[in-house]
């Protein structure tokens, strides 16, 4: 009991038999790998929720985490909830004042409690792929390996906010989607409520092989303030412990937030700086989004990895 309350403390969306379907229960009674599973920008624990259930059905502890600023612990704008969207565009946010380390310390501290007979294996989704980077240099005799969902690695160039004005990020699909100036706010800001047309936007970046139908309730899950800080630290990456750590990168073909060119950037940046030790490749056709729109290929990858 003690253990259970703590897990929830941690804001632990809980693994194996929270999302199991009636009939999965038995086949998650013997776990054989732990998972660990990180959100990427505005997202939350409840949208690994497909992908909790099914790795559980193939006998895994599975445990999806809100990081700080997200999900259950988000603190909102003031005009967010009131619908004004000029307003909503100034605003500082409260949440201004979050850092990357409040994140990794939060990630951190499930990795303790999730220590078993072997260690974890961190997936780290989008800007989750910059969380697990930063806990994989200052945690790395806590983790068996880093998985990065189409996700930031920044290690050559020390935060994610150094690639995005690069070629290889370059694409259109942003354009009308972030509000305000993140220098005033002190957030990467959307509108997740925003009218029809913002919508379709956002689900042509971040959604677009999901059916719109299904698209919204993952877009109403969203939170409008990424802080800053988790775009703008530096990760502090070394070869000795970050890049000694066994890591895969699960590559996204069709990804428009962030494009394959970008990702494949990342991976040979950081296999040059660790030739010893190389990314694992894997690939899947879908989207920014698989735990959305494949999840049973998406669980598939990460099985194999048991």
């Amino acid at each position: 009991m003690r253990r259970r309350q703590l897990l929830q403390n941690l804001g632990l969306a809980a693994g194996a038999a929270a999302f199991l379907a009636p009939g999965e229960a038995h086949a998650a009674a013997k776990p054989s790998r732990t998972y660990l599973l990180i959100h990427g920008a505005w997202h939350s624990a409840l949208h690994w929720t497909r992908v909790v259930r099914l790795l559980s059905a193939r006998g895994h502890r599975v445990v999806a985490i809100d990081l700080p600023g997200h999900g259950l612990s988000a603190r909102f704008p003031r005009a967010y909830l009131t619908g004004d969207k000029a307003a909503l565009a100034a605003e500082v946010s409260p949440q201004k004042d979050i850092r990357l380390d409040d994140g990794v310390d939060v990630v951190i501290a499930a990795l303790r409690e999730l220590q078993g007979e072997s260690r974890p294996i961190l997936v780290g989704h989008s800007m989750g792929g910059t969380v697990i980077t930063r806990v994989g240099e200052r945690a790395p005799e806590l983790v068996g390996r880093l998985v990065y969902l189409s996700a930031y690695c920044p290690v050559r160039r020390g935060r994610s906010s150094a690639y995005g004005d690069l070629p290889e990020a370059r694409q259109a699909h942003f354009d009308g989607l972030m509000l305000g100036d993140p220098a005033h706010t002190g957030v990467v800001r959307i509108d997740p409520r925003g009218d029809a047309k913002y919508r379709d936007t956002l689900r042509a970046a971040f959604y677009h092989d999901v059916p719109a139908e299904e698209f919204l309730a993952f877009a109403l899950a969203l939170t409008p303030d990424l802080p800053l800080g988790y775009w703008t630290t530096e990760v502090g990456a070394t070869k000795e412990r970050w890049g000694r750590l066994p890591r895969t990168f699960i590559r996204l073909t069709e990804d428009r937030a962030l494009p394959l060119a970008l990702q494949d950037l990342m991976i040979r940046e950081a296999d040059a700086w660790t030739p010893d030790n190389r990314f694992d490749r894997k690939t899947l056709k879908t989207s920014h989004s698989p735990f959305a729109s494949a999840p049973e290929a998406l669980t598939a990858l990460l099985h194999e990895l048991a």
